[in-house]
């Protein structure tokens, strides 16, 4: 279970340095993160930690994340129907 002191964090570490991998990257917190394993909450934070560009060419599908969790992850989000 996480906690709301948690999820701030997270939500502060979702503003990233462009509009877009703001709203992707929130997008699977405010969505999916409350329903996850601790494994991919886990997986989603060190997410996080990986610098904008890569990040990035993740989510357009120009590269593929070197993890399955991160995979999934990015697949979740590149999936969905948001905004």
């Amino acid at each position: 279970m996480t906690d709301a002191s948690q999820i701030n964090r997270l939500r502060w570490r979702c503003r990233r340095g462009t509009r877009e991998l703001d709203a992707l990257v929130g997008w699977w917190l405010n969505a999916r993160y409350a329903q996850a394993d601790e494994e991919t909450q886990r997986a989603f934070a060190e997410l996080l930690d990986v610098q904008d560009p890569d990040l990035w060419n993740w989510l357009v599908g120009r590269e593929a994340p070197p993890r399955a969790d991160w995979r999934r992850i990015v697949d979740e989000i590149r999936a969905s129907d948001r905004v």
